[in-house]
């Protein structure tokens, strides 16, 4: 069975000068990236099936992600092409004291309608996930988005969730995006939160507090990442912290995608009547090894180079 992810495929124009503007940055790199898209290469990566729902421009930059998916053997059945948006860019540049000037040019990703999520067969599907704030901007993907998560609710397929909120998507309309996100908890059966997420979210100043509240209003496995200080796993009203794993950190890139990819992947090992019953010493095993990918994916510079460095076989080390 495969595992199917939606949302942005997109290119990130990383500005490789220190400490400028976007304005004044003369020298930029090009990754291919959108938080879906790596969750589906790292999936891939450490051995599922897995299937991309996105769209892309009919140029360029989106035979570029279209390439780079199948080289991992993501299915790109479902990566669809338009003549009428170019491919979605964003343009970032890492300046003073670690924040960023980010500039946004939405294109192609926001074009995915209700009509090509109709188009792929859920019977071959174990696994949904929604892995990108973008899906709750206006436009097409934000009712196809919400069109495939009530087919999942229909079809009893085992939904994971994780918000990937973005500041600057979002800084004049922060409330949209919680309202949105309590819709998207409230019916998978995982997701995943940072711990600035978690707050936000559940619009409280500490973590206790956060945990307690989504334990009273949501009924899922959840993960909440704490960096350095590890993950808290809650599952039933019981919470466990799963310690961190040291590395030499390069590049942070990638590492909470790596996580939630090899969630999913060592979810569709068990058989599907299953996944929404696993005990917790299970899922304590799940999110350590999660650890491991996402620590994996620290060692190297760029996500999509780092997730060629993943298998399956880190969870033994």
């Amino acid at each position: 069975m495969k595992i199917l992810c939606i949302g942005e495929a997109l290119i990130d124009m990383i500005c490789t000068d220190k400490n400028v503007s976007l304005s004044n940055g003369n020298n930029f790199v090009k990754k291919p990236g959108g938080a879906p898209t790596n969750v589906a290469a790292a999936i891939a990566a450490l051995g599922s099936e897995v299937l991309l729902a996105a769209k892309v421009g009919n140029d360029p930059f989106g035979k570029q992600l279209i390439e780079t998916m199948e080289s991992f053997g993501v299915d790109t059945s479902a990566m669809l092409t338009t003549n009428d948006y170019f491919t979605s860019f964003a343009f970032v540049s890492l300046v003073e004291a670690g924040e960023r000037d980010f500039v946004f040019n939405r294109g192609a990703d926001a074009q995915l309608t209700i009509d090509d999520i109709d188009s792929i067969n859920l019977n071959e599907v174990s696994i949904i996930h929604f892995g990108s704030a973008t899906g709750f901007l206006p436009g097409p993907l934000q009712a196809a988005y919400l069109h495939l998560l009530e087919k999942a609710i229909h079809h009893r397929i085992f939904i994971s969730f994780d918000p990937n909120y973005r500041h600057l998507l979002f800084k004049n309309n922060t409330l949209t995006f919680i309202a949105q996100s309590w819709h998207y908890l409230q019916n998978c059966n995982f997701f995943k939160l940072s711990d600035e997420e978690a707050l936000l979210i559940t619009e409280t100043d500490t973590l206790k507090k956060a945990v307690e509240i989504l334990f009273a209003k949501t009924t899922g496995v959840f993960a909440i990442t704490l960096g350095k200080e590890g993950t808290l796993l809650a599952l039933n009203g019981e919470q466990y912290m799963i310690e961190s794993i040291a590395v030499q950190s390069i590049d942070t890139t990638g590492a909470g995608d790596a996580f939630v990819g090899a969630v999913l992947y060592q979810l569709n090992q068990f058989p599907i009547g299953k996944l929404k019953d696993l005990p917790f010493n299970e899922w304590k095993k799940i999110i350590l090894n999660a650890n491991k990918a996402g620590a994996r994916t620290c060692e190297y510079l760029g996500a999509m180079e780092a997730f060629k460095h993943l298998n399956n076989h880190i969870f033994n080390s």
